[in-house]
């Protein structure tokens, strides 16, 4: 957990939940080879880049704790804003790119109760691929005191596996943990009729800080 440890006086990284598939043998093999290292060059010489890489994991599936932001619709994801697109139904769609270097697990906009959660099975293209919402998908429904609120969890060309935190008649609060997408993925919220949103392509969100809605 990202708090200051009273004993060390530093400061811990929190990790997502459901990462020791990815992490654990990274980890493992880090320390396997640094204790081999002192017997084998061959061994120093594959340590640094088995220790740089758990690092890079250690940092990918960090999962900080934060202070939910003021508004009335909060980022379901860390990432920039990709598009902002109105739908033929009058929503609009916010979608929010995540790069390796972003925090990957996504939380929710504000609060209210998963009415469904459907995953669809799809492609695997690039994120930043127009054509990226055909990819394999998880689709969140909420019912809010806006009314319906939905989220699309979508893989991206490395994601290959979506893990959602909750399930269906799960009550959340506003910037809770909802789930993990493991690599660069995306995001999309659907904000209600008549709602504008308060972001604009390019800007950078944060999860379940930067506001989305001007109300």
């Amino acid at each position: 957990m990202s708090n200051d440890s009273p004993s060390h006086g530093r400061r811990r990284i929190r990790l997502a939940r459901g990462v020791s598939p990815w992490l654990a043998p990274a980890v493992a093999a880090s320390a396997v080879s640094a204790a081999m290292a002192r017997r084998s060059r061959g061994w120093a010489v594959a340590a640094v880049p088995l220790t740089a890489l758990a690092g890079a994991m250690v940092w990918f599936f960090r999962d900080p704790d934060r202070q939910p932001g003021d508004g009335l619709v909060l980022s379901p994801a860390d990432g920039v804003v990709q598009s902002i697109d109105p739908q033929p139904d009058g929503r609009t769609r916010v979608a929010i790119f995540m790069s390796p270097l972003d925090v990957h697990v996504n939380r929710a906009p504000l609060d209210g109760t998963v009415t469904s959660i459907r995953h669809v099975a799809g492609g695997y293209r690039p994120a930043f691929n127009k054509d990226s919402d055909q990819n394999e998908r998880v689709v969140w429904h909420f019912a809010t005191a806006l009314g319906d609120i939905e989220l699309v969890q979508i893989a991206g060309a490395v994601a290959r596996r979506i893990m959602p935190y909750l399930g269906e008649g799960a009550k959340v609060e506003q910037g809770q943990r909802i789930g993990l997408i493991r690599f660069g993925s995306r995001v999309d919220i659907y904000l209600p009729a008549g709602t504008t949103p308060a972001v604009t392509v390019g800007q950078r969100t944060t999860a379940g800080v930067t506001r989305v809605d001007h109300g």
